[in-house]
């Protein structure tokens, strides 16, 4: 089966500042401020080419669906606000952001976030790994074309029948296989080096790092089942209040990129593409109700790489492609 198309909530207003060449304008991000909805802009991104900023946004929506998990929501009481790093403080991987760096590989970060902050939840937090996303990105043919976009749904699959190893960030040496692709920089002025293109897929090499043990085989962590959460917000949240963070699916417009803080809506600026990340929380700030998420593109990006997205009106489809599953 295959969803619907995801359809974004339009805020009615508009601008002619959506050109390429202008997507992260110093104007658009005046237009933004002053228009005095639930969010603030800034400009995260620094002489990027636009080319590169699409190629993050490497979900490809309307894929495959898996089975639906519906929650019975009897008899559970639901907070007004939630937070996975408060729930579940032994769990060191829930606050952390990753960097997907050149690669459309949002829909491999937003999977191993998620299933990294399961298998702590579920074990009762004796066992913290960082799952690889490395292995995910190289080695899951089924899930798309790599750093070109992939589907959620197959990531989390893969984990169900074939397993993942674990591996931590860039140059961390942290686990089996760590994340092979560089951290750019977003800013002008850093130590990172600029950020353009898309850069090709790892190959799927199945042993880890020297030094590392387990071998690749005996360090593969395995999923039980997979499946999709209902859209509805009450549905997620019972998801999430229940078995921990989820990875969801959405569009991508160009306001987005210049998110700061607040509760983000669509304002202005064209579509880019579909992006994953995961969601972890809910709340309400200042009469807005939002989902709280992680995103993949490092601390200097958003409120230190985390961002609040309108929740219950299915804002730029957030609700309408959410994935998870439940560890061995």
């Amino acid at each position: 089966m295959y969803v619907a198309v995801i359809v974004c909530v339009l805020v009615t207003l508009s601008v002619t500042l959506a050109q390429p060449h202008e997507l992260l304008s110093s104007e658009m991000v005046d237009f933004i401020n002053k228009a005095n909805t639930t969010w603030r802009a800034k400009q995260n991104f620094y002489n990027v080419d636009i080319g590169y900023v699409k190629g993050l946004c490497g979900t490809v929506l309307n894929g495959p669906k898996l089975p639906q998990v519906l929650h019975s929501t009897k008899g559970i009481r639901l907070p007004d606000s939630f937070d996975a790093r408060v729930q579940w403080p032994n769990c060191p991987t829930i606050p952390q952001i990753r960097d997907q760096g050149s690669c459309g590989s949002c829909w491999a970060f937003g999977a191993v976030e998620a299933i990294s902050d399961r298998v702590c939840i579920h074990s009762s937090g004796d066992v913290s790994v960082e799952i690889s996303a490395e292995d995910l990105l190289s080695c899951c043919d089924e899930c798309g074309m790599g750093c070109f976009g992939g589907f959620p749904s197959a990531a989390w699959e893969f984990w169900v029948n074939k397993g993942l190893v674990t591996g931590g960030l860039y140059g961390s040496n942290v686990g089996c296989r760590p994340y092979s692709i560089a951290p750019c920089e977003h800013h002008v002025n850093g130590t990172r080096p600029p950020c353009q293109g898309t850069h090709e897929t790892p190959k799927c090499v199945q042993q880890c790092i020297d030094g590392y043990s387990p071998s690749y085989p005996k360090d593969k962590h395995f999923g039980r089942r997979s499946y999709s959460v209902p859209s509805q917000q009450q549905q997620i949240m019972t998801e999430l209040y229940k078995n921990g963070p989820v990875e969801a699916a959405f569009s991508v417009y160009a306001d987005f990129l210049l998110y700061k803080s607040g509760v983000y809506q669509h304002v202005t600026g064209e579509m880019l593409g579909g992006h994953a990340i995961k969601i972890f929380g809910w709340g309400v700030e200042n009469g807005t109700p939002y989902w709280l998420a992680a995103n993949s593109w490092n601390t200097d990006w958003g409120d230190n790489g985390f961002f609040k997205i309108k929740r219950g009106n299915d804002e730029c489809g957030i609700e309408s492609d959410v994935v998870a599953g439940i560890p061995l």
